[in-house]
């Protein structure tokens, strides 16, 4: 799958452990929660590795996630499988220009049996919600999202209703289509956790699709998938991911690559705060993933890009020159030195 570098595959929770390297934490059951996940999203998902991974990684840390792609690359079905494998609940939004907040959020409707407003919870109040093609709904109805991304609540006539934990937004959309279109506003791709770009699968992934397709099976359904962990032993291992260690050196690195966005001569606008923190846990996740108590700087490198492409803004000449979003990050990151 050509996308972005992630580290290496996660490893295998039934080797043998390696003797030199221990570990406080004790990571072992999030890693066999992890494994379980990737195994079930496998069944139907061919390729789509470091997808996966980004998307578990985020789970792990309570973020909101947008998925860019063209169409027919599984972007819908990937967060679906994911869904499926938690035993939580489930809903779809397919965002159109016509949508309103309230198809979103819910309404209040009179009972003229109690001569009183009642409100009927919406779409949104579920636990992993999808978000179908985000850029197809206008500012007014992207701005129903805005409260329940950041504060996990939803306020309607003035009383204001929890969304049950765990909450993650999964939004996907074309960056091809212009037509019918709204770009999001920098509020709320600030309040996405990763934005993860997606790309075509390999020749040998493409065969292996058509193979599976081709053999009668169901095996590219989202019923091949069943919930392999509930809302507890995501918590524990949300729990865990915060005890991995990060060394002040480290808090610094990151603190200076969101700091140079600001900075930057190709960059109009920089990454705020909420980016620091992103990228802190983020590492912390990856480093749990692989069996590991500590952030590396390669951790940070990795996280980085996922957390600040949609954060920052080119400058019209840089954009003309044709340059991308990541190739100003990697270029930033690649001008400060890592610490050791």
């Amino acid at each position: 799958m050509n996308m972005d570098h992630f580290p290496p595959p996660l490893p295998d929770p039934d080797a043998a452990p390696d003797p030199t390297f221990h570990t406080v934490v004790p990571l072992t059951e999030l890693q066999h929660s992890v494994e379980r996940l990737r195994n079930e999203v496998r069944k139907v998902i061919v390729g789509q590795d470091h997808l996966v991974d980004l998307l578990l990684a985020a789970l792990l840390c309570d973020g909101h996630v947008l998925i860019e792609g063209a169409p027919g690359l599984a972007k819908t079905l990937t967060a679906k499988l994911l869904a499926r494998c938690i035993r939580t609940g489930f809903s779809r939004i397919q965002f159109t220009p016509d949508l309103m907040p309230s198809d979103l959020i819910g309404t209040s409707v009179f009972d003229p049996r109690t001569t009183a407003f009642e409100f009927r919870p919406g779409p949104i109040f579920s636990n992993i919600v999808l978000v179908d093609e985000i850029n197809r709904a206008p500012a007014k109805t992207q701005s129903a999202l805005f409260e329940a991304m950041e504060e996990r609540q939803v306020t309607v006539d003035g009383k204001t209703y929890p969304l049950a934990p765990p909450f993650m937004i999964v939004a996907t959309q074309n960056p091809i289509e212009q037509e019918g279109t709204y770009r999001l506003p920098e509020a709320q791709l600030d309040r996405f956790f990763f934005k993860l770009n997606v790309g075509y699968p390999t020749l040998e992934e493409e065969i292996a699709i058509l193979e599976r397709a081709s053999s009668g099976t169901e095996a590219l359904t989202v019923d091949a998938v069943q919930p392999v962990i509930g809302p507890e032993e995501l918590f524990r291992a949300r729990h865990l991911v915060r005890q991995v260690r990060c060394e002040e050196k480290l808090v610094r690195y990151v603190a200076t690559i969101v700091d140079r966005t600001r900075h930057d001569g190709a960059l109009m606008l920089g990454a705020s705060p909420r980016a620091s923190l992103a990228i802190l846990i983020g590492a912390r996740a990856i480093a749990a993933m692989h069996g590991r108590d500590f952030v590396t700087p390669e951790d940070v490198q990795h996280i980085a890009p996922h957390v600040l492409r949609h954060r920052v803004q080119l400058t019209p000449e840089r954009e003309m020159e044709g340059l991308s979003p990541d190739q100003v990050i990697a270029l930033l990151v690649k001008q400060i030195e890592v610490p050791r």
